[in-house]
């Protein structure tokens, strides 16, 4: 099911009539309490559930963090690549493998 502004909204007023309804039954400092809990956590695991469907589910667990990223999916398996500006050999790590040189630059 995608999530699209309509169901946003209905899902607000739906959980801004049933804090009201909790207001009702609830002496004041509580319905007060529950009612502002309703309103910071739903719409938090709403976004929650977004994001795990742009994602395709990757990382939907509850050790993945917070969003995909600085620029979109989590990049952890893959390591950054470096050329050489000597030579121009591409490999993983800090000094060139073949020449030692430290100027490199980076591939993404």
């Amino acid at each position: 099911m995608a999530f699209t502004y309509k169901h946003y909204l209905v899902f607000l007023f739906v959980s801004l009539g049933i804090s009201i309804g909790l207001q009702m039954v609830l002496p004041f400092p509580y319905g007060l309490g529950v009612a502002l809990a309703i309103f910071i956590v739903f719409p938090l695991l709403l976004r929650r559930r977004y994001m795990g469907q742009l994602r395709g589910g990757y990382g939907s667990g509850s050790g993945s963090g917070f969003g995909g990223g600085l620029f979109g999916m989590n990049r952890e398996t893959e390591s950054a690549k470096f050329s050489c500006m000597r030579c121009g050999k591409v490999y993983k790590g800090r000094t060139c493998p073949v020449c030692g040189s430290s100027a490199t630059s980076a591939h993404f």
